[in-house]
């Protein structure tokens, strides 16, 4: 039996584009309302696997932005989908996509 990073990994080393959270979770059949433990498991799976494989892979993510300025929260202290926009207040927030890459 795989564990959920294990999982995860599997569904971004397949993937063709960068994924969000909520379509990482959807693959593995995960309940909506569990999805956001998927930040902290992809957060740690990034620092896991480029430390396994000598900085040959590595997981990248597209940040959050807001969907009404486009203003791009780059800094972040943990991975996550922000819920109002500092420079506006919309709510509208496009959530962090993730990929795998390899060098």
């Amino acid at each position: 039996m795989e564990t959920l990073r294990q999982r995860i990994l599997q569904v971004l080393e397949e993937a063709r584009e960068p994924l969000t959270v909520d379509e990482i979770g959807a693959l593995l059949r995960i309940p909506a309302k569990d999805r956001k433990r998927l930040y902290d498991e992809i957060a740690h799976l990034a620092r896991t696997v480029e430390r396994k494989s000598g900085g040959t892979m590595r997981i990248m993510y597209e940040p959050p932005r807001c969907a009404n300025c486009g203003y791009v929260f780059k800094d972040l202290k943990r991975i996550r989908k922000p819920s109002r926009c500092p420079k506006c207040k919309s709510e509208r927030i496009l959530p962090p996509r993730f990929i795998l890459l390899r060098k």
